[in-house]
């Protein structure tokens, strides 16, 4: 890498820091190259990115970020998983980290707070914004549902009775 292109790097990382919503911090010492592209796959499908680069110029683009605090995790080979949904970066991460114990999380920051290890894992067990926004659509569908039920029973029961003292009449 030459000087302009470490310069652009870092500009993008004081981007990625400034702006997402989630930073989490992993070490990936012994990954393969088809394993780091699995974990790239799937964070792509999650709406989140998994990059590598050096510690150097990260603790260069963490400078006057909101996510200054985490410039200790980077020392030996760290790479940072981000994304702007709060919960998606932090999912994907820990459960690959389940099934390959080459990836280990480290810590992270989300905004101004700090995350240790322990934290990055209790967020990756809460609901994405995707789930969340379907529980909220299904909560508010359901009233509506039961609300219309509601209202067409009288008119289904009056239906019935007369359909009963119409059959009673044919009957007799």
């Amino acid at each position: 890498m030459d000087r302009t292109q470490k310069r652009e790097l870092v500009a993008t990382l004081k981007d990625v820091f400034s702006e997402t919503a989630l930073v989490v911090v992993t070490e990936y010492k012994g990954l393969s190259v088809a394993e780091m592209t699995d974990l790239r796959r799937r964070m792509k499908a999650a709406g989140a990115r998994f990059q590598v680069a050096k510690n150097r110029l990260v603790k260069l683009a963490l400078a006057d970020t909101p996510c200054a605090g985490i410039s200790d995790l980077f020392t030996g080979p760290t790479a940072i998983a981000y994304s702007s949904d709060p919960v998606a970066a932090a999912k994907v991460t820990v459960e690959f980290a389940k099934q390959n114990e080459k990836l280990i999380v480290l810590g992270g920051t989300m905004g101004t707070t700090m995350l240790d290890a322990d934290g990055v894992k209790s967020l990756a067990s809460l609901p994405s914004l995707d789930e969340l926004r379907g529980k909220i659509v299904g909560m508010i569908q359901t009233p509506a549902t039961r609300i219309a039920g509601v209202l067409q029973a009288p008119g289904g029961q009056l239906a019935r009775v007369l359909n009963a003292y119409a059959t009673k009449d044919q009957a007799a």
